[in-house]
């Protein structure tokens, strides 16, 4: 029977081949003729007793107490994922989020019911009713009784033993990818699993959850290039938020001495295999203490974190492993660029100087950039790629960081940490700039880069600056990449395997 076809509807949804609508013409005709018998292919409502992995556990208990004797009576409800129609005797696998189980449909225990058979594709949810019983291949199955339609599925499944190999698909049309492929699935749950942790790890070291606007007036609180929206209440231009630290820092000089945010941020940039333009960050800011506390609290977020998702603070990671028990290696800004490029990168203090030794270790020279830029991209070229189980580097020039606090023993540094994991940037951390006269000086100094041409240039935020200027504690803020994290702990290649809905050109 026709539910043996699966695949055509997976690979372009665009061009639909022949055979293509040919199946959605018999499956739509098959809806039609349920209704025209009475039957309505999309009920409102299932009598469903049992989740398929709660039922398949009472079945195991009852075995233990009478394994003598059938199980007890279910309804059940899922996708169908394999039909065999055999003539007089049928095997049906359902399967909902939780499990699979086989169901056994005769002839003879449906009695009338047993036409409805013939309305079954791959990809319709169904319901069974039946007792639980032992098949004699030793299969939990549904001995059914009685069976209904619950969705008559207009196209058909990926096909099933290959899955989805498409990746242009599975990311276009995720649906797709999560029925057809187990591991996504799982890898994408791993990703809530990584949010859920953070907020109890947050919430048991006393920090506040809460939400920032989205719109926002001054994009601010990191480099980047913002998107442009407009407010028509209002009739004002708005930029959608690329960072979360503005606000959350008004709410340290309000009072609070703990709070942080796990929110999507928007960055007008690239795409690639770490880069999404609609990405997921959990910001925390904390009163009284300094990036060295930050890192400690790094530190234990991760090891539990881990723990917490894959029982382990050791985690697969391409063909070796990451270690994400503390304490993490500590190592200097100038320390590092000494030890890859061979210099102390403060003896080049000027664009010129800098220039020169991007061009020595062969790294090209992007338009336009001021002295921190350039420095950004050696480190990103020669010491970032080094940097493989988690290291906090520390120390960064003032020049890359407007809104960190200068360090006591060279004021040409800041206190300053990102944490590297894989080569990557995983953390961004200060010890917060609360002298509101210094923070006004460099946010000027970012509004001469941006004419200048530098579009990722800090942007002036005159209410955050007046909101300094009422006193803020000495503050340690923290900024983390939630997708990045979700994808060191599920060993993905690609930030796109591990948000649901990536950004993707319009077909």
């Amino acid at each position: 029977m026709s539910g043996s076809e699966s695949g055509p509807s997976a690979s372009a949804p665009a061009i639909e081949s022949r055979r293509l609508r040919e199946i959605i013409a018999e499956r739509r005709a098959k809806a039609e003729s349920l209704l025209a018998d009475g039957v309505d292919p999309y009920p409102p409502r299932t009598a469903r007793t049992h989740e398929i992995s709660a039922a398949r556990q009472a079945f195991e208990a009852h075995e233990t107490r009478s394994p003598d004797t059938d199980g007890p009576e279910v309804t059940l409800a899922g996708r169908i994922t394999a039909l065999r129609n055999m003539g007089r005797i049928a095997f049906i696998d359902i399967e909902d989020d939780s499990a699979q189980i086989q169901v056994l449909a005769s002839k003879r225990a449906l009695a009338d019911g047993w036409s409805l058979l013939d309305a079954f594709d791959l990809g319709d949810f169904v319901e069974a009713s039946g007792v639980l019983i032992r098949s004699r291949r030793g299969e939990i199955s549904v001995q059914a009784e009685r069976v209904a339609m619950l969705t008559k599925s207009l196209r058909p499944p990926p096909e099933k033993y290959h899955g989805l190999q498409d990746i242009e698909t599975r990311y276009r049309q995720r649906y797709l990818d999560l029925m057809s492929n187990h591991e996504a699935k799982e890898v994408l749950r791993a990703r809530s699993e990584v949010i859920s942790a953070m907020r109890r790890f947050m919430d048991g070291r006393g920090f506040l959850e809460v939400e920032t606007p989205v719109l926002q007036t001054e994009a601010g609180g990191a480099a980047a290039r913002p998107f442009l929206t407009h407010l028509n209440a209002l009739d004002e231009p708005r930029q959608l938020r690329i960072a979360l630290e503005l606000h959350l820092k008004r709410l340290i000089v309000g009072g609070f001495d703990r709070v942080y945010e796990i929110g999507r941020l928007f960055r007008n940039e690239g795409i690639g295999n770490r880069w999404n333009p609609e990405f997921t960050m959990m910001e925390s800011y904390e009163a009284y203490t300094d990036y060295h506390g930050v890192a400690e609290m790094v530190e234990q977020s991760l090891a539990y974190i881990s723990s917490e998702v894959t029982g382990s603070t050791r985690v697969p990671w391409l063909e070796g492993e990451i270690d994400f028990a503390p304490p993490f290696r500590r190592v200097t800004m100038v320390d590092a660029v000494k030890e890859h490029v061979g210099v102390d990168f403060r003896d080049y203090p000027t664009v010129e100087a800098m220039e020169g030794l991007l061009r020595d270790n062969g790294v090209g020279i992007p338009p336009n950039a001021g002295w921190g830029k350039l420095f950004d991209e050696l480190v990103s070229e020669r010491v970032e790629p080094h940097l493989r189980q988690p290291t906090f580097l520390l120390d960064y020039p003032v020049a890359i960081s407007p809104l960190a606090k200068r360090t006591e023993y060279d004021d040409t540094l800041v206190e300053r940490f990102e944490l590297f994991v894989a080569g990557w940037e995983l953390a961004n951390a200060y010890t917060e700039l609360n002298d509101p006269v210094d923070q006004r000086r460099r946010f000027e100094e970012q509004l001469r880069l941006k004419s200048e041409g530098d579009e990722e240039a800090e942007q002036m935020d005159e209410d955050f600056l007046i909101a300094l200027e009422h006193g803020m504690p000495p503050t340690g803020g923290l900024g983390l990449g939630m997708d990045r994290l979700a994808m060191l702990l599920t060993n993905s290649q690609s930030i796109r395997d591990v948000i649901l809905f990536p950004q993707m050109r319009k077909l």
